[in-house]
């Protein structure tokens, strides 16, 4: 199928997915006829899915989101113990925007979800300057009720950004597992450190936060609504971030000598020191940094170009094809090759592919 010409960015590049929370997402299906027919809509092919270090872009998760909805007529695509009936997120927004402030918003969104939501109990927490959306779960909860657990974090995080207008900056986020932390894209998506915890999961941020103004209206909802949850993986992330300045300097030395950590420094007016314990907070680190660019500067060029592989290997800054092969199936666990044969699969027409209307979100 031929691919569609595409412009890939200059300055930036989108942030890919890890391909686990394709598969966290698809727990839900018990057929593998129906896993077949989702991914088909969502234009994934099963082979990314056979190793744990693919990637996907941020059209195809979106797709996949749209379609599961569909599939289940549920908003947690069949994950939790019972469904949790399409139209609750639109119904509950419009709820919200006639709240004072965010900590009103936030409080009443909890007190609507609770009835909703028999396998886990989120609630806000303030203590001594710090709030904490704490979810408490039943001990024996399975894999799909856990997912549905973390999914409802990020949600809930998207939602109060798009409140306030603003991205709301994240202390920490809790999780209960250390495999679950390690796999997962909490802390990029977040911009903070995990923490693990034996009972609840959750994120903490600066109570100063909640006195902000709810600045969403009836007629801005709408539109929210039509865009949203695909919108929320892009919208409010950090592009202040230290991450995100890093990300933006590096793209520019892609196909020549990356720099330093000592020269980053002195580009930020910093020293390696101070870099390295504000990157930490975050979650992040330089080589990861690097890596993470290189291989979505990769994907992008792979999935929306018809570059050949040495040339788009000289893009990412590998003067050699084998040496980009191999760099490569260490990020995804496939070759350049192999990684866009995967994406050169027929999607199924969904429509606009971060369109979700308000009655099927």
């Amino acid at each position: 199928m031929p691919r569609r010409p595409s412009a890939v960015s200059a300055v930036t590049s989108p942030h890919t997915i890890a391909v686990h929370q394709v598969v966290q997402m698809l727990l839900g299906l018990k057929r593998e006829e129906d896993r077949a027919a989702m991914l088909l809509k969502a234009g994934i092919s099963q082979a990314l899915l056979e190793s744990d270090l693919s990637r996907v872009t941020q059209a195809q998760f979106a797709r996949l989101m749209a379609a599961l909805m569909r599939h289940h007529r549920d908003e947690f695509w069949g994950l939790g113990s019972k469904p949790l009936p399409l139209g609750t997120f639109a119904s509950g927004c419009r709820m919200l925007v006639g709240q004072r402030n965010l900590g009103d918003a936030l409080r009443a969104g909890l007190r609507y979800y609770h009835a909703l939501l028999p396998d886990f109990v989120p609630r806000l927490v303030v203590q001594s300057g710090v709030a904490y959306l704490r979810v408490s779960a039943k001990p024996d909860l399975n894999p799909r009720q856990v997912y549905a657990v973390r999914v409802f974090l990020f949600l809930s995080y998207g939602v109060m950004c798009w409140l306030a207008a603003r991205r709301i900056p994240v202390d920490e986020v809790v999780y209960q597992d250390s495999e679950t932390a390690r796999r997962s894209d909490a802390s990029r998506l977040f911009q903070a450190s995990i923490r693990l915890s034996e009972r609840e999961w959750g994120f903490r941020f600066d109570a100063k936060w909640l006195e902000l103004p709810v600045v969403q209206n009836l007629e801005s909802v709408e539109e929210f609504l039509h865009l949203a949850p695909a919108c929320l993986l892009v919208k409010y992330r950090d592009q202040a971030s230290l991450t995100e300045r890093i990300r933006r300097l590096l793209r520019r030395y892609l196909t020549e000598e990356m720099p330093s950590l000592e020269d980053i420094s002195h580009m930020l007016a910093t020293t390696p020191q101070t870099l390295r314990r504000r990157l930490h907070r975050e979650g992040q680190g330089y080589q990861m940094i690097k890596d993470a660019l290189r291989r979505d500067v990769a994907v992008e060029f792979l999935t929306q170009t018809e570059l050949p592989l040495l040339e788009v290997a000289a893009k990412v800054g590998f003067s050699e094809a084998s040496t980009f092969h191999r760099a490569f199936k260490g990020w995804t666990g496939l070759t350049p090759g192999a990684y866009r044969q995967a994406h050169n699969e027929p999607v199924e027409d969904l429509g606009l592919v971060t369109s979700v209307s308000a009655d099927s979100v």
